[in-house]
């Protein structure tokens, strides 16, 4: 067996077991039985390198509209706000895409209306604590492996509670795989969260390479696949500029920024490549003759849209509100949508990532950080501390990319008002960025009230938040809803 091979079974073996523990109840974990967890596996490099291989694998192993994966969180959170349409509205068999587009999921028993979200994300958790405290306890592991993988499983665990605090809430925050504890949590206010979200990437800056290494954890690569020091300070622009930190927020993103020796804004048409200078971070394909599982999902065939019965089909489109929001001559309306016509009727999709052909070559990995994102983040952190000419300056560079004029502001609203719009056609249909910006600068009621009747609902408050499991709320006495379920 080739060192690669190997390496690769190691993986996909890890990888099984973390689907193991996936199928588990999610903040009340039973005790660790497999492998996965027990100490020989970090008594060796590859076999403990492998154990996060196996946690990206997750994060982009199901289709989205499997909802069985924190990949879903693009798909979902679009159809939660005002850039996606599910094809036949309330009508379409799938009750899930339906529950989000209309804003109305259900905690239930079973693992409908997105609850796979919140397990694969406190699954991922669990694996990252015990990894921590494995590679804490060894001594046999190459330092600088053992340095890089603590970085990456800091780094990934403020990932995962990033995206929990913004779907969710106030959410159980633990940083140990003890069982019997987590199995006594109640839900941590969001400012708490925040702090652990920080204090894990600013541990991980320290820890985590330079440059990009390769599957072993410490050989250098042009793959952008494993995080390094600039994603996690990416990440921690961002989690500074959603905590309110805009000073600290500014300086992060300026060092990514000023990086320039691996990253630059490019043209239009080769952001999502893979490795592009654009990227901060991506994740590999790893179901077999694919790209982006992103592109299977919104790339429409010659025949459209589909209703859609399982984690197939072509059920989604964009929605007139996102189409509208672009200003005539910008030429991501040009280059990141498309659209097919179907007995007179044109539906326009997502566009970003180009190939969705069985057996085409891999061209195009899944985006995550990127610099673009990175200059809005300074630009709205410098508007709010007053810095006009400094934010106007970063929101003209990504306008300038998309072939637009440079804009003025005459206040602090009107130059945050454009940011925001900046975002909106800029981040679409990634990562829930529009959902998350509509909640954190307290528009969602505004937009929503209007989009929800266009969907054929009526907007509640409560629904800024997903709900909590049942079935975790069951198992654990100390947990409580959010409002509304």
């Amino acid at each position: 067996m080739t060192k690669f091979n190997k390496i690769l079974t190691i993986a996909l073996l890890n990888a099984f077991f973390f689907f193991v523990i996936s199928c588990k109840k999610l903040v009340v974990v039973s005790s660790p039985v497999n492998a996965l967890t027990s100490e020989n596996v970090y008594s060796d490099n590859a076999t403990a390198a492998s154990v996060l291989t196996g946690v990206y694998m997750s994060l982009n192993t199901n289709t989205p509209q499997t909802f069985s994966s924190i990949n879903s969180i693009s798909l979902a959170s679009g159809l939660s706000a005002d850039e996606l349409i599910v094809y036949g509205g309330a009508a379409n068999a799938n009750s899930t895409l339906v529950q989000f587009y209309l804003n109305q999921l259900t905690p239930g028993l079973s693992t409908s209306s997105g609850q796979t979200i919140w397990k694969s994300i406190y699954s991922s958790i669990y694996v990252i604590n015990v990894a921590l405290e494995r590679l804490l306890a060894s001594n046999s592991l190459t330092p600088i492996v053992k340095q890089q993988l603590t970085g990456e499983a800091k780094f990934l665990r403020a990932f995962f509670y990033f995206y929990l605090v913004n779907l969710y809430g106030d959410v159980p925050l633990t940083t140990t795989s003890d069982y019997r504890f987590n199995s006594m949590l109640t839900r941590a206010p969001k400012t708490v969260v925040y702090q652990q979200v920080i204090a894990d990437l600013k541990e991980s800056q320290g820890l985590l390479s330079n440059g990009y290494v390769a599957s072993d954890a410490m050989s250098n690569t042009l793959e952008r696949v494993r995080p390094n020091k600039w994603a996690a300070t990416a990440l921690l622009a961002r989690a500074y500029l959603y905590s309110g930190a805009y000073d600290s927020a500014e300086i992060q993103a300026t060092a990514v920024i000023n990086n320039t020796a691996l990253y630059d804004t490019i043209s239009l048409e080769n952001v999502f490549l893979k490795n592009s200078r654009e990227a901060i971070w991506q994740l590999q394909p790893v179901n077999a003759g694919w790209n982006t599982e992103d592109a299977r999902v919104f790339i429409l065939p010659s025949t459209g849209p589909t209703g859609n019965t399982s984690g197939s089909g072509f059920p989604v489109y964009l929605s007139p509100h996102l189409l509208n929001s672009f200003e005539p001559g910008d030429q991501r309306r040009r280059d990141w949508v498309d659209s097919v016509i179907v007995n007179s009727r044109i539906y326009y999709y997502p566009f970003k990532y180009k190939s969705a052909t069985f057996n085409n070559p891999v061209t195009e990995y899944l985006m995550v950080l990127r610099i673009g994102e990175q200059y809005l983040i300074r630009a709205e952190a410098r508007a709010d501390v007053n810095n006009f000419n400094g934010a106007l300056s970063d929101l003209n560079t990504i306008r300038a990319r998309a072939g637009l004029q440079g804009v003025t502001a005459g206040d602090k609203a009107s130059l945050l008002a454009a940011i925001m719009h900046e975002r909106q056609v800029e981040l679409f249909t990634e990562w829930g960025h529009r959902w998350l910006d509509l909640k954190r600068t307290d528009n969602l009621e505004i937009i929503m009230d209007n989009i929800s009747t266009s969907k054929g609902s009526t907007w509640n408050s409560n629904w800024q938040w997903y709900p909590i499991p049942a079935y975790d709320i069951v198992q654990d006495p100390n947990l409580t809803q959010n409002p509304g379920y």
